[in-house]
């Protein structure tokens, strides 16, 4: 009897085993395909940046140091030998809302036309989305295109607001622009393009590789690939040259789930950027609202609390926010930007200014030049992502950031000081509106203009 009860008991132990290794192996894709031809010892550390930007015809705004992003785009495609891999919160280049218009359109339709034709190159087309029911991405598919899709809703409850490419595993993009016309007319849309950089675009490459795994999965797995980890992070940064100039990078990632072993979250690499500046934080930022929004509002006090403490402990900081001011800016948005300056009323050693780019509003109603910027610059590094600053987006959804750091040169020959100066211009555009303690900005499609604030306003 005993021994039937040992075989029992050891059979148990057997099935258990095979279910624990069963359950491991289901979670964990490994990709054994897809880096075997770069060898991270010897990848590319020499590398040339471009910043790119969407700059609508209606804002009387120059590019400053920069170049169109439908020409950074298009010139990538030209770049693309072997394949390319495209992450986007939205595929609506054919534009069909504005038929009657069609040079509004036009740059979303050549670039979806230059998509198509990649397969006639025999480059292969990637590309992670959420959205099933995308004609684009049928119509790509039927071109070769490879679709991979996440069912966020059960993965996070949130959505894909990444928006990034990979070039032969070689060039790269990020930015503020999904794959939509308007970010290639009537959206002010700002990027980054890296040439020939194999050693951080690989690392960006597993990011893309990790939204593979998860394809059609219901549940995130407790183990991650090795192949997943990240090579770079806030701890370890990528030592390389940017157009010949001396720099550190490495790339960030939401939402925390998302985050394999080693990959430094985007709330992580914000706080960091924030803690090294010593004497400026540029912020230009869609939108701006620290709150929890599900089910029952509460405050999410992480960049409000990052900005705070640089403003209290930092001597002689100053911090500029430029946020947009459009149909989707929260009503309390207003309340902590002026909580935020009032920390710095009667003191000299911060300073804290906030303004509303208000872009031009149209005969049929429609603002267009919003700007869909998201970044930071400081004296020191940037931070680029893909994430309104507001609290859902940081639990919720998916989003990739990259920090840069250089040694500022009086050339202005940094992406640091380049960005700064972008920055700087839209500051001093006349579409930026300073936020008075008596005016209240009223950010709506239909209304852009200044009204008396109510008797209970902050």
């Amino acid at each position: 009897m005993k021994s039937q009860h040992k075989s029992i008991v050891i059979f148990a132990l057997m099935c258990c085993c095979a279910v624990l290794i069963a359950l491991i192996f289901s979670a964990i894709d490994v990709w054994g395909d897809d880096e075997d031809y770069i060898d991270e010892a010897k990848c590319s550390r020499s590398c040339r940046v471009v910043l790119v930007e969407n700059i609508p015809e209606d804002l009387s705004t120059p590019y400053k140091d920069t170049v169109s992003l439908a020409t950074g785009l298009r010139d990538l495609l030209d770049k693309a030998h072997r394949s390319v891999e495209i992450v986007s919160p939205w595929w609506a280049l054919n534009s069909t809302e504005y038929e009657s218009k069609p040079p509004q359109a036009k740059q979303g339709q050549i670039l979806l036309h230059l998509l198509m034709r990649l397969q006639s190159r025999s480059v292969s087309l990637r590309v992670v989305s959420e959205l099933t029911n995308s004609s684009e991405l049928k119509a790509l598919t039927q071109n070769g295109a490879e679709v991979h899709y996440l069912n966020m809703t059960a993965l996070t409850k949130g959505h894909i607001n990444s928006s990034f490419w990979v070039v032969d595993r070689k060039h790269m993009y990020i930015g503020s622009a999904g794959m939509d016309w308007r970010s290639l007319s009537t959206m002010k849309e700002f990027g980054i393009i890296i040439y020939n950089c194999t050693c951080l675009v690989l690392d960006l490459h597993r990011i893309f590789n990790l939204y593979r795994q998860l394809q059609y999965k219901e549940f995130l797995p407790s183990i991650w690939s090795k192949k997943l980890n990240a090579l770079y992070n806030r701890d370890k940064n990528l030592q390389l040259h940017l157009n010949n100039t001396e720099a550190k990078a490495y790339i960030s990632s939401s939402p925390d789930d998302f985050c394999p072993k080693k990959r430094t979250k985007d709330l992580e690499a914000i706080k960091r950027v924030i803690q090294e500046a010593k004497t400026f934080i540029y912020i230009s930022i869609t939108n701006y609202l620290p709150m929890l929004n599900r089910s029952q509002p509460k405050y999410w006090s992480h960049i409000d609390n990052m900005l705070r403490e640089a403003l209290i402990l930092k001597e002689n900081i100053k911090v500029r926010l430029l946020i947009s001011c459009w149909e989707q800016t929260d009503p309390l948005t207003l309340n902590f930007l002026w909580s935020l300056k009032a920390l710095c009323i009667e003191s000299v050693s911060c300073s804290v200014e906030v303004k509303f780019f208000i872009p031009q509003m149209q005969s049929n109603g429609y603002l267009y030049g919003i700007n869909h910027n998201r970044y930071m610059v400081t004296d020191t590094s940037v931070y680029l992502g893909n994430l309104n600053w507001v609290g859902d987006e940081f639990v919720y959804n998916a989003g990739v950031g990259m920090v840069i750091s250089q040694q500022v040169e009086q050339n202005n020959s940094t992406v640091v000081e380049r960005m700064k100066t972008v920055f700087e211009r839209d500051w001093h555009s006349h579409y930026s509106k300073t936020l008075q303690p008596n005016k209240i900005p009223a950010c709506s499609m239909h209304t852009v203009k200044e009204q008396p604030p109510s008797s209970d306003a902050v």
